[in-house]
């Protein structure tokens, strides 16, 4: 009886052991993927001169109007403050802040699908969540592509509405560095 029991203590000794190291590691990865996407962010930081081409869904053909942001880091912190304004609109001007996760799996509301470093140096981020969009509110995947490097940056926005198979590329913001 007293070695069952023995044996018993070293297993639950072993499993206890191998749910910490499990804990740490992933504790540690999702610090990581946090932290990279903080510093791809912080890459923004500054003012940026650009565009903004959208999809007009009355008239189904794409609008450009110029756009210019500038991108700041709240307080050392996982948010970054988006301060879009349009030149010509000046009624459009609007600021977004954007909030990283602290397990790195999520930008805002948005899923983190992958993060990948392309051929050129850029890195490109996608994210994806459930919404709805177009002129009569469908459901939809959004789909949001950030593209990001020294001089240039941009979000593409993509809807696959519920019930299609094609994606329509709802706009795009396209910035190049002041």
């Amino acid at each position: 009886m007293y070695h069952l029991i023995i044996i018993r203590m070293k297993k639950i000794t072993v499993i206890t052991a191998l749910t910490i190291v499990l804990f740490v590691t992933y504790s540690a990865n999702a610090q990581k993927n946090s932290q990279q996407l903080v510093e791809d962010f912080q890459k923004l930081s500054g003012s940026w001169n650009g565009s903004l081409t959208y999809l007009d869904y009355s008239s189904g053909k794409p609008y450009t109007m110029s756009a210019d942001v500038e991108v700041k880091r709240i307080n050392n912190s996982n948010e970054f403050e988006f301060i879009n304004t349009y030149p010509k609109e000046k009624s459009a001007n609007s600021t977004q802040i954007i909030s990283i996760s602290q397990d790195g799996k999520y930008i805002g509301k948005e899923e983190v699908i992958s993060r990948m470093e392309l051929v050129d140096g850029q890195i490109q981020i996608v994210t994806q969540k459930q919404g709805k969009d177009g002129n009569d509110n469908k459901e939809a995947v959004i789909k949001q592509t950030y593209t990001i490097s020294k001089t240039a940056f941009s979000i593409r926005k993509d809807v696959l509405f519920s019930g299609d198979t094609k994606w329509i590329k709802r706009h795009e913001y396209a910035y190049s560095r002041n």
